[in-house]
């Protein structure tokens, strides 16, 4: 095999990797917002 072809998969496992981490930090970054912001709303 042509080493190129290890260089673009190791571009594209760190690209989805990178990816993945962001969405799930983000959903968890939303869900702890709304959690603060139904604690702040509680009289």
């Amino acid at each position: 095999m042509h080493q190129w072809t290890f260089v673009i998969a190791a571009y594209a496992v760190t690209l989805l990797g990178t990816a993945a981490v962001s969405l799930i930090s983000r959903r968890a970054m939303r869900r702890a917002e709304a959690q603060a912001e139904a604690l702040a709303g509680r009289p």
